[in-house]
């Protein structure tokens, strides 16, 4: 698959993981927080991949 193409579906969940880090900057670090959207990221991905 080409990279480029990949990551120009991709893009909004690097936005979402950017929000992500920057929130625990901010606020400190929440690992039930970062868990869930990471997981919640990697399934939607992973159902986007599929089509």
């Amino acid at each position: 698959m080409n990279m480029k193409a990949w990551l120009g579906r991709h893009k909004r969940f690097g936005i979402i993981l950017a929000g992500i880090l920057s929130l625990n900057l901010a606020y400190g670090f929440d690992a039930r927080f970062t868990i869930i959207n990471l997981l919640w990221i990697a399934i939607s991905i992973l159902k986007i991949d599929k089509l």
